[in-house]
């Protein structure tokens, strides 16, 4: 089976961490798409769904923690990573539906741990992570 690269959904208000997430995730072999919003991401969902979703939690129009129960019923499949600066720790704040929590700030090696964690359906074997695959 070949490898292939691990596609992923970015959702975010702010323009810099939408754009500096997937400019570093793209650069280190991701397959890097953005959203604005938890509407915007559904959509970006519909037209291809994501190996891993990292989503904001506080952002207007629908938020992370709408956009990730819809996710979660929807597509309980899509692993998802909830995201913010207004939370402290690594596990996702009471009510949230995520797989894993990353704190906005916190070195890009700890989103890439926590993104190496997750369980993912297809992925194949000798692909443990998108910077060692040879795609």
């Amino acid at each position: 089976m070949p490898c292939t690269k691990e596609r992923l959904l970015i959702v975010d208000d702010e323009p810099s961490i939408r754009e500096s997430l997937t400019l570093v995730l793209t650069e280190i072999g991701y397959s890097v798409r953005a959203a604005e919003d938890g509407f915007s991401a559904l959509i970006e969902i519909r037209k291809e769904i994501p190996d891993i979703i990292i989503s904001d939690l506080n952002m207007p129009g629908m938020s992370g923690f709408e956009l990730l129960s819809v996710v979660r019923r929807r597509f309980p499949a899509i692993p998802v990573i909830a995201m913010s600066g207004a939370f402290s720790g690594d596990e996702a704040p009471s009510g949230v539906v995520a797989d894993a929590f990353y704190q906005k700030g916190s070195s890009l090696g700890a989103l890439l741990m926590i993104m190496g964690a997750l369980p993912r359906m297809g992925r194949h074997p000798s692909c443990l992570s998108a910077a060692r695959c040879q795609c």
